[in-house]
């Protein structure tokens, strides 16, 4: 079993296309990912909230998650809108709560949400609310989550190619290929 950061760094390098811009944000990488990984392969389940130019991204990790092909468990991705289409009418804190409420209840392993977009998209105060949320975060600086500019030409390909690491690391976690532990 490899470290994380050995193989993130290798999995960088393996990589075909431009990947190289990853080698050296993969310290701030590594902890978020290795804390993402663990609840899924603990159990939790993933809610994808991303902000509204985002919706693409968040449908596309939802369609390739699970592919058959490749030959691993079903994991439980959800987008946080499809299971509460009144979420872009919570408004107050007590409005939060009952749907932390109602997610409590229906995840009793857990959950944690990854969300994807603009540091101050409303959704943001409900995935800063979960502690241990996968923050993928644009044109503001959030202590952990990684950090995008919105005005990087190449935006789009780096959130491909983080989610297929992502999904990588997934992979050779649930398989023992990784050490998360160290």
């Amino acid at each position: 079993m490899q470290q994380l950061l050995k193989w993130t760094l290798d999995t960088i390098r393996e990589e075909e296309s431009s990947f190289s811009w990853m080698e050296e944000y993969r310290y701030e990488w590594a902890p978020l990912v290795k804390s993402a990984v663990s609840q899924v392969v603990n159990g939790k389940t993933v809610l994808i909230v991303t902000d509204e130019s985002h919706k693409w991204f968040g449908k596309y990790i939802l369609n390739s998650i699970n592919e058959l092909s490749k030959n691993r468990p079903l994991l439980p991705f959800y987008q946080l809108s499809d299971c509460f289409p009144n979420l872009q009418n919570l408004h107050n804190t007590q409005e939060m709560q009952l749907l932390e409420d109602m997610l409590d209840i229906s995840y009793p392993n857990g959950y944690y949400m990854w969300y994807i977009g603009k540091g101050g998209h409303p959704y943001t105060k409900l995935a800063y609310r979960c502690d241990d949320s996968f923050l993928w975060i644009l044109d503001e600086e959030v202590q952990n989550s990684f950090a995008f500019r919105s005005t990087d030409p190449l935006i789009d390909i780096k959130l491909l190619q983080l989610f297929k690491l992502f999904d990588n690391t997934l992979s050779a976690a649930l398989f023992g290929e990784l050490d998360l532990e160290s």
